[in-house]
């Protein structure tokens, strides 16, 4: 029980830092200079830019019907810990006076993407997200192996085009494009680039993680193994995952078989069943 409460405080306290470095981020270098984050933090800047209505709220707003679907359709740590970054992001914009901190669009784009990218990175690491395009996302990802990438780049494309045109300011469209180009490469450095992994858990405690695991609704492969040298009889668990519920597998295996050797290995594309369902279970 402690070791539960201990890890949702460590984070909510990330969400936190999180939020409060992505608000930095849009209220001094982004929005000063009216350039564009990616995904739903960029729709509501553009349209923010030309109604000058409050930008935080319209984050918020855009934000809702997502959070709602993520929670009816995930209803995890995942979507609680998005729906807690979303509101604290929403807050900190409220507190931190939007003001110029360089007038160089450079500077500004690399500082806020940059920003974006640690705030978004930290957020992920502990189980969560930052709102947005990542919840449609987890939610695509876990069933079936979708070309997310391309899609999610074609729709920030959209964005950046529509800034340029309404705008008649390519420059603006260019220096937003570099920024989500910084805050990818970030997020990458700090999490994980591909959207599934496949984890390996060379393990004495089978049945208990098996039962541990079922919750996860990924399918398992069970191999028999033995060590080189104890010539010991172990077990090797395989399943493939998103990278939005690696952490949950990961602190699952850290509470119920510290001792347990994992491997997280990037995987490209998967072919059959690859979400776990009622009659189906991909090695089972």
């Amino acid at each position: 029980m402690f070791q539960l409460q201990r890890s949702w405080t460590g984070s909510l306290i990330a969400c936190l830092l999180g939020a409060a470095l992505i608000a930095s981020s849009f209220n001094l270098f982004l929005i000063p200079h009216q350039l564009l984050s990616g995904g739903i933090s960029g729709v509501s800047m553009l349209v923010g830019y030309f109604t000058d209505w409050n930008i935080s709220l319209l984050f918020l707003i855009f934000n809702a019907p997502l959070l709602i679907w993520g929670l009816l359709t995930l209803g995890r740590k995942f979507i609680i810990l998005s729906v807690v970054s979303v509101v604290l992001t929403t807050w900190f914009m409220q507190l931190i006076p939007t003001m110029t901190v360089s007038k160089d669009l450079i500077i500004s784009s690399v500082a806020g993407g940059v920003l974006v990218g640690l705030g978004t990175g930290i957020s992920m690491r502990v189980g969560g997200s930052t709102g947005g395009f990542d919840i449609i996302a987890s939610i695509l990802t876990r069933k079936r192996d979708f070309s997310l990438g391309t899609s999610l780049f074609g729709l920030n494309g959209i964005v950046i085009v529509a800034l340029g045109l309404f705008k008649n300011n390519w420059d603006l469209a260019l220096y937003s494009m570099l920024s989500m180009f910084i805050t990818g490469k970030v997020i990458d450095t700090i999490h994980i680039r591909h959207l599934k992994v496949t984890v390996f858990i060379v393990t004495k405690k089978k049945d208990l993680l098996l039962k541990k695991m079922q919750k996860l609704k990924r399918g398992v492969t069970v191999i028999d193994t033995e060590g080189a040298y104890t010539k010991e009889a172990q077990h090797m668990l395989m399943t493939v995952t998103t990278r939005y519920e690696l952490n949950e597998l990961q602190n699952l295996v850290r509470q119920w078989d510290p001792q347990a050797f994992v491997n997280i290995t990037e995987t490209v594309g998967v072919m059959g069943l690859f979400r776990r369902s009622d009659r189906n279970e991909p090695g089972n």
